[in-house]
């Protein structure tokens, strides 16, 4: 970082802004091991846009397949479903289950 952008971020009255975060996590488990797997979902590459003709309009759509890293290679298959705004509205699993990341 240059000394200037240091020195103006320190006279801002906000100081040093943060970029906003556009990423989505999900937690599953592996159905055979019981692997814990996080993913990272990016809003803004990761997903495909669905061209609807309901009244919603567009909706956006992900898939993604996780292999965990200790005991098995099995594949689990994640499907998310989001609309207009980038907010998850539906999400299906195979060969896992979705875990509360609390």
């Amino acid at each position: 970082m240059s000394i200037f952008k240091k020195i103006s971020e320190f006279f801002s009255p906000t100081g040093p802004r943060k970029a906003p975060d556009y990423s989505s996590y999900i937690t599953v488990r592996c159905n055979r091991c019981g692997e814990i797997i996080q993913a990272r979902i990016d809003l803004r590459n990761d997903l495909s846009i669905d061209y609807g003709e309901t009244a919603s309009g567009n909706m956006y759509y992900c898939r993604k397949v996780l292999i965990g890293e200790q005991r098995c290679y099995q594949p689990i298959e994640v499907k998310l479903t989001y609309d207009s705004r980038h907010k998850l509205i539906e999400r299906q699993i195979t060969g896992g289950e979705f875990v509360d990341e609390a």
